[in-house]
């Protein structure tokens, strides 16, 4: 008789920061399905009707949480809804606090805090750019990473083989272009500092920081508000954009969380800047349908080189 298979993040505390949608919630999902407690945080929530200003009510916390839990139903795993805004130090310091009393310290810490997509004034030099608005973007892409790691690294780090990840868009290639306007290239490239220094500061713990990057990612609002179309439509998308064919579900990037969270040799990325489609390759994930999209590869060899889209040797 085989042994019982004993999921890969069994018994593993794991903390997914902005987990009401998009890459956050299929991070917090499949960090679950393989066996994880995952404390899911957000700002709009069913429960206390409050909605943040993404203005998309319909997705939630719970929901998040709800899905988490059904994902590790055979596994374990099991999702734990928390409304936090990150930018409240108290908040975060109360969460961290319930983590602590609750499982005596914290495995996993998953960085995907954003939101500020409806603040960035794209095509905008600096001086047309809404002051208050260019600074709310770096508010809700840099300061709430801050603030989480500072409350959440002395759990992290008291345990053996803690991980962070840093979630941000684009590679440390295709950031070294300006990704304008500025308050979205300062937001974008932050991340990749701040997991370059914490890798740093934390090596005497042995903690594995990392910052990762999905690809073109058909996240709900990319889908709907922005290509009109579904999940299950989404090829129509490339008549808007013929690059959009090399677009890739929230899941892969959760899948690659979790493939990287039970690595016995997670160590071996401390520092680095990695992306969905490159450890597709190394651990063998796909995405739902199959496929490993390389986007980042595609997007500087293809996209920004100006040639036709082609996604023939990309996915």
């Amino acid at each position: 008789m085989n042994a019982p298979h004993t999921p890969p993040l069994a018994g593993r505390t794991a903390l997914v920061a902005g987990a009401t949608r998009g890459a956050g919630r299929a991070m917090a999902v499949e960090l679950a399905r393989a066996g994880a407690t995952v404390w899911a945080t957000g700002r709009t929530s069913r429960d206390r009707g409050t909605v943040s200003e993404v203005g998309r009510p319909t997705e939630t916390i719970e929901e998040t949480a709800e899905r988490a839990t059904e994902a590790g139903r055979d596994s374990g795993g099991r999702g734990i809804p928390a409304v936090v805004d990150h930018l409240d130090p108290a908040q975060v310091r109360a969460l961290m606090e319930r983590v602590d009393a609750a499982h005596g310290g914290l495995d996993i810490l998953v960085n995907d805090l954003w939101g500020g997509d409806r603040f960035v004034g794209f095509d905008k030099k600096l001086w047309e750019h809404d002051l208050d608005e260019g600074l709310r973007v770096l508010r809700l892409g840099i300061d709430s990473h801050l603030i989480t790691a500072r409350y959440a690294l002395p759990l992290l780090t008291r345990r053996a083989g803690g991980l962070l990840v840093e979630v941000t868009d684009g590679t440390e290639e295709s950031n070294r272009a300006y990704r304008e306007p500025l308050y979205y290239d300062l937001a974008k490239a932050a991340p990749l500092r701040i997991a370059r220094a914490l890798a740093e500061e934390t090596e005497e713990y042995g903690t594995t920081v990392v910052c990762l990057t999905p690809g073109w990612l058909r996240s709900e609002a990319m889908l709907d508000e922005h290509f009109e179309v579904t999940e299950e439509n989404w090829r129509e998308g490339c008549a808007k954009d013929p690059h959009f064919a090399i677009s890739e579900t929230p899941v892969f990037v959760g899948r690659a969380v979790a493939a990287l969270a039970g690595d016995p040799d997670v160590r071996r990325w401390n520092g680095c800047f990695l992306s969905s489609g490159g450890l597709a390759q190394v651990y063998g994930f796909t995405d739902v349908d199959g496929s490993a999209p390389d986007a980042w590869r595609y997007i500087l060899e293809v996209q920004f080189a100006g040639k036709p889209a082609d996604v023939a040797g990309y996915r």
